[in-house]
Order: structure tokens, then C-alpha cells, then sequence
């Protein structure tokens, strides 16, 4: 079963361009800045080779690797140059169920190895917010989920992956190399991956056993976390950024782990590693500007913390709610218009608190409406040199992108993020200020060191690689 399009790439042909490919526009999951690009689509590994040279040969735009399209920002577009669809690429090759791992090409989705890994009794060790993530864009992109605090991120479990570098070569590229570590969080910057070798984690069930709190206050929240973030190993919270007051950053906090089979009720132990997500209908392909406004969001903030329950502990619940809620809506980034939306997300480390409050605090006086706001706490940090996590806490918030003075008022955020040692998730980035990155990122000389010496004409090229300089 082929991974699903990626719903901000067109599948229909445009007028061919005289290289032969389609140029069409291109945006990452926020919709914003689109750049067009010419779109090639490989179907096996000689084509992409041949892909990749032609980059090389024919210009100065060079070419990125694309997945499933779920980069909020613009990381997998190319204004002028090249775009790989690489979700052709989408066989699993190997799986040794004894030893728990899995050989398959980077266009294989998570949801396809869910579907196929879950009968067997294994799971992903990583999944974000959506499992519509290719591999090769889940280590592109190091992906972290809700159980970083316990596990780290995706990378941390691949054993070892194959790259296909800019003189068109095919690298086999283990862990605890330099170019594994540039590569994992690299955003596609030095190669294309071809397939991986990735750790899995052992289940009983597909279901999870889920607690849910509420917390009053940011302070409330961040001391339960510290207290008992260990006895969980995926836990995340939703926060209200428009309560103030004595309710400032006021949230739900869900914790949970995987059910084992004695957990459920007899009938689900019949077929205990089914998989079935659900799906309700899409958004209406035309949305007003403005649904997501202040009065809208604040009703749906108080309406949502308000049915949370005080305490409930070990509810049954299905993967698909626990983990990807969203996914059971198509093309839900919709919602916010034809304007698109900001996805903001940063982290800063534990003894940064206060910075944390700050910028709790200026969201919420500046009102922005926010209801896909979540804090979790990030464990140690994994050795890839541009790699988001740290140990700390790391907030995301989503902002539509016409709310008026928002360019301004993020670059403000950034500067206190990196007055505080933090950083900012480059997979969600569409308009951090390149001068700001070294500050984020202390390997960041190293990976653009590498790069030159990989691939000194610029074949891989973004256009958050031309915005930030990497």
C-alpha cells in the first residue's frame, strides 16, 4: 500500500517546463510563503540517482527531498529548483519480528509501518502529532513525540541508514558518524535517504491505558510534570495561551502508556493488535478568514478544559486518539483560511523557567488565538548536530498568520528564546532571522563545514537553506 499524496503538492501535470518536469507551487503544512518548483517523482532508487545528477548538472537551484509534506514551514520547498516526491519509494524490505526492527525505503510512512508492524506486535519508538510522516522526513526532521523525556527522538533508533549525497553516490551511513549526526535534523540538507534501519518498540496491545488531569496554572503544570513526568512514557499537555489572570497557562494533561493484554475488557482482547483509525470528513476546501479569531478560540479553550475531567485514571483508549487526533480529519490545516497558519514551537532548558513564563505571559496578553498549544518536557538531547531537542521545556502554538503584527511580535519571542540558551524547531520554521541561528544551534558551523565538503556546488538547496544560510 503506497503512502498517501501529500495533500499541498498537486498530483494532476502543469505545463511541462523545458527541463521536462512540472512546475508547480509548493507550501509546507502551515500554507504559507509558497514558492513554486519543478516536481519529479522517482520510482526507484535509479531514478532518483539520475534524479540528483541532473540537479547537479543543470543549475544553481539545486534540489530537496520531500515527503508526505507535513513540514509546517519551508523546509521541503525550492523556489526555481527541484522538488523530490519521494513517497514512491515506499517498500518494506525487512522485518525482523524476533529482534524488533525494520528495513524500508524513506517513503515509507508511519502509518503504513503501523499498519503492518502493529499485527506483529511492534510499534514505531516515535511518533509526532501525525503519523502521515515518511521516515526518511522522520529522521530528516528528527521528529519528536511524547515520550521524548523517556526515549529521545527518532533518530536515537535508527541503526543505520542508506544516503545518496550530491555526486551521486549511495553511502551506507551508520550511527555515531559524523554524517549520520549532520544527517538526523539535517532538513534533507545532505542527501537524499534512500532507506533506514530503524529499532522498534515492543506491544501487547494497540491500545493505550491514558491518565488526565487538569492543572490551574503554568506552575501547577510544570510541577506536575517534574514530579511524575517519570512514571509515564508518553505524557503532553494542552494549554489555554488566551487565560490570564490567576489561570495563566491553566492546562489538561494527558499521560499514558501501552495497554498490556490483561488491561483490556474481553471483547477487545479478541482482536488486541487491531488498527483501524477513523475518519470524519474534511474541512470545506474555502474557509473564512477570521474562524479562528479571539472569541472563537476562547469559546473552544474554556469549552475544552471545562469537560476535562479533575482526574480520570486508566481509560482505554485507541492509538489513533492518544496520539494523532487530528489525523481523522483530511486536510484539517484548512480551518485557518486561505491566509494559513504559523506553527511555533521552541524549547529552553531546565533552570529557564522563568523565560518560559514570560512568553507564556506575552502570548496571552497578546491575545493570540491559539488551540493546538502543547507543552512537553524534552529528556537528554540526541547527538544530531542540528537536532531540536534539548533537555527543557518545549512549548508549540499555532497562529494564524494574518493576526496583525505577528512577524514582529514572533522575532521578539525568538530573541528571548535565544537570550535563554533555547531554540527554535527548524521543521516548523518559515521566518526565523538567519543571525539568530548560531546563537540556537552550537553545531551549526560544524554541519555548514560538512556541507561544504560533501556537496560545495550546492546541490541540496531549500529555501530554508537559502534563508537561514546552512
Amino acid at each position: 500500500m503506497a503512502a498517501a499524496p501529500s495533500p499541498t503538492v498537486p498530483r494532476a501535470p502543469s505545463a511541462p517546463t523545458a527541463a521536462g518536469y512540472d512546475a508547480v507551487p509548493v507550501t509546507g503544512w502551515g500554507r504559507t510563503a509558497p514558492t513554486s518548483a519543478h516536481l519529479v517523482r522517482p520510482r526507484s532508487y535509479e531514478e532518483t540517482v539520475a534524479a540528483v545528477r541532473e540537479c547537479a548538472l543543470t543549475g544553481r537551484r539545486g534540489g530537496i527531498a520531500r515527503g508526505l509534506g507535513r513540514a509546517y514551514g519551508d523546509a521541503a520547498q525550492n523556489a526555481g529548483g527541484a522538488v523530490l516526491d519521494m513517497t514512491g519509494l515506499d517498500r518494506v524490505h525487512a522485518i525482523d519480528a524476533a529482534g524488533g526492527t525494520v528495513l524500508c525505503d524513506a517513503g515509507v510512512s508511519l502509518h503504513r509501518l503501523m499498519e503492518v508492524l502493529l499485527p506483529l506486535g511492534w510499534f514505531v519508538p516515535v511518533t509526532p502529532g501525525t503519523r502521515y510522516v515518511t521516515v526518511g522526513g522522520a529522521i530528516g526532521a528528527d521528529i519528536h513525540g511524547k515520550n521524548h523525556h523517556v526515549r529521545g527522538s527518532f533518530s536515537r533508533h535508527v541503526l543505520a541508514l542508506e544516503l545518496l549525497t550530491a555526486d551521486g553516490e549511495v553511502r551506507m551511513v551508520e550511527r555515531g558518524t559524523e554524517l549520520f549526526d549532520a544527517t538526523a535534523g539535517g532538513m534533507g540538507l545532505t542527501g537524499v535517504i534512500l532507506t533506514a534501519t530503524v529499532r522498534l518498540q515492543r506491544v501487547e496491545t494497540s491500545l493505550m491505558t491514558v491518565d488526565t488531569e487538569r492543572a490551574t496554572d503554568l506552575d501547577d503544570l510544570m510541577a506536575r510534570l517534574t514530579a511524575t513526568d517519570h512514571r509515564y512514557r508518553y505524557s503532553v499537555a494542552w494549554i489555554d495561551l488566551l487565560a490570564r489572570g490567576a489561570a495563566l497557562g491553566r492546562a489538561v494533561l494527558t499521560r499514558g502508556d501501552h495497554a498490556p493484554l490483561d488491561a483490556l475488557p474481553a471483547r477487545a482482547r479478541r482482536a488486541p493488535l487491531d488498527f483501524r483509525p477513523g475518519r470524519l470528513p474534511a474541512p470545506p476546501a474555502f474557509v473564512p478568514e477570521g474562524l479562528l479569531g479571539r472569541t472563537t478560540v476562547g469559546v473552544f479553550n474554556e469549552l475544552w478544559y471545562r469537560r476535562a475531567p479533575r482526574l480520570r485514571t486508566g481509560e482505554i483508549q485507541k492509538l489513533a486518539t492518544f496520539f494523532h487526533p487530528l489525523d481523522g480529519v483530511p486536510h484539517w490545516n484548512r480551518v485557518y483560511g486561505r491566509g494559513g497558519f504559523v506553527q511555533y514551537q521552541f524549547v529552553v532548558g531546565h533552570g529557564r523557567e522563568e523565560a518560559l513564563r514570560r512568553i507564556v505571559r506575552r502570548v496571552s496578553a497578546r491575545r493570540c488565538p491559539s488551540f493546538l498549544a502543547v507543552l512537553k518536557r524534552f529528556g537528554d538531547g540526541d547527538p544530531g548536530w542540528l537536532s531540536f531537542p534539548m533537555p527543557g521545556w518545549t512549548l508549540a502554538l499555532d497562529i494564524p498568520a494574518n493576526l496583525p503584527g505577528l512577524g514582529a511580535f514572533l522575532d521578539e519571542l525568538d530573541e528571548e528564546v535565544a537570550a535563554a540558551d533555547g531554540r527554535v524547531y527548524l521543521a516548523k520554521d518559515s521566518r526565523l532571522r538567519p543571525e539568530l541561528l548560531d546563537a540556537m544551534y552550537p553545531r551549526l558551523a560544524d554541519f555548514r563545514a560538512l556541507r561544504a565538503r560533501l556537496d560545495p556546488t550546492g546541490v541540496f538547496r531549500s529555501d530554508l537553506s537559502r534563508r537561514l544560510s546552512l
